[in-house]
């Protein structure tokens, strides 16, 4: 458990993440923000409905997506991070990079939080600049790079992979002074979909050192490809997959769609407090 800006991140008072994604071919057509005033209007829809955390993100990292120069990443989430910030003061942002020297210039700019899809892997510097800063840190397990990722897939040694690189990345930041790690296995990001299920199914065993576990599981592939869908059509799989996240141990839910979420975490509230 650790607090950060009146929030308290614990195992029994999930949290709800909304996804502001800045770019042009996110999987998820319908999260795409077309402009400043798009961007403003989506986030005060999401803070409206209950979100805890925005997470604004100027780099697809769907199977197969293209990187992007820090220029242009910089470029993108400057001004979409100023509006945020300006405009709803009062809210938790997430900026979602992997870049330490983006993440350096997110956080003068107001962010709360930094979300790193490589859990620093990509970016030797990202561990002493979060530990230096005494920020919260959401390390993701990734395999690979996003527009190779899914060349091989981790499968059945998935689960394993994924806890030895909490165990190794997580005493990495530890050594450089960041204690407000959030710990996130990167559903969809390399794996195959038996390994995701797997990965679920056993979340709360990957709670190293007692840090706050993440589920991303919006919308992807594992959900609407299982069930012969489009990720416009995932919702209703979407928030079955959430109740089961945190029941098995999640602290926060990544997510498009913020209501149904909020909705899910009350009813498990419910469940938790009454029975």
């Amino acid at each position: 458990m650790f607090e950060f800006q009146g929030k308290v991140i614990r195992h029994d008072k999930p949290l709800v993440m909304g996804i502001l994604n800045i770019t042009p071919d996110s999987f998820y057509a319908a999260s795409r923000v077309k402009s400043i005033s798009d961007l403003l209007i989506k986030a005060g829809l999401m803070l409206e409905q209950g979100a805890d955390i925005l997470d604004i993100g100027a780099i697809s990292t769907r199977p197969g997506a293209k990187d992007i120069t820090e220029e242009e990443e910089l470029n993108r989430l400057l001004p979409s991070v100023q509006a945020v910030c300006s405009h709803f003061p009062e809210a938790l942002v997430s900026v979602d990079t992997y870049r330490s020297i983006i993440a350096m210039r997110m956080i003068e700019e107001g962010a709360t939080l930094i979300n790193d899809i490589s859990g620093g892997t990509y970016d030797p510097e990202m561990a002493e600049m979060i530990g230096k800063q005494n920020i919260p840190y959401i390390m993701m397990h990734v395999h690979s790079k996003p527009d190779i990722m899914q060349n091989e897939p981790l499968d059945a040694e998935a689960f394993e992979t994924v806890k030895k690189f909490f165990i190794r990345q997580t005493a990495i930041f530890e050594s450089k002074g960041a204690h407000q790690l959030i710990l996130d296995p990167g559903f969809g990001f390399g794996k195959t979909l038996k390994a995701n299920y797997d990965i679920l199914n056993r979340l709360k065993e990957l709670r190293v050192n007692n840090y706050p576990l993440l589920a991303g599981l919006s919308r992807k592939s594992m959900i609407y490809k299982h069930l012969n869908l489009e990720p416009s059509e995932a919702l209703n799989g979407t928030t079955a997959l959430n109740a089961f996240a945190l029941q098995n141990g999640a602290s926060i839910l990544r997510v498009h769609d913020v209501k149904e979420a909020i909705e899910t975490v009350k009813l498990f509230k419910m469940l938790r407090n009454h029975y």
